[in-house]
């Protein structure tokens, strides 16, 4: 790795821990995807970046507010889970 992206290490286990084969070459291809990853570099995009700063327990939340359509005030982070307050 080029330099510590937490998006990227975390990514990469999830997939690892799952089985995923070439679970970093996964990561890579799934941040490009969504946009969060520059095409032709292994650095953020501002996306990315922005995504990287609300760690695990603001994308959590993120996602599960997107997901419901409720505000993200109505949610809490525990046990690795975005849940109603």
């Amino acid at each position: 790795m080029s330099k510590h992206l937490p998006l990227l290490t975390r990514l990469t286990r999830q997939l690892a821990a799952s089985d995923t084969p070439d679970a970093r070459d996964e990561a890579i291809r799934i941040l490009r995807e969504r946009g969060h990853m520059h095409q032709r570099s292994e650095k953020l995009t501002k996306a990315g970046e922005a995504r990287e700063k609300l760690g695990p327990a603001g994308r959590a939340i993120d996602r599960a507010s997107k997901a419901s359509g409720r505000p993200a005030s109505d949610y809490k982070y525990t046990r690795g889970r975005a849940v109603l307050k």
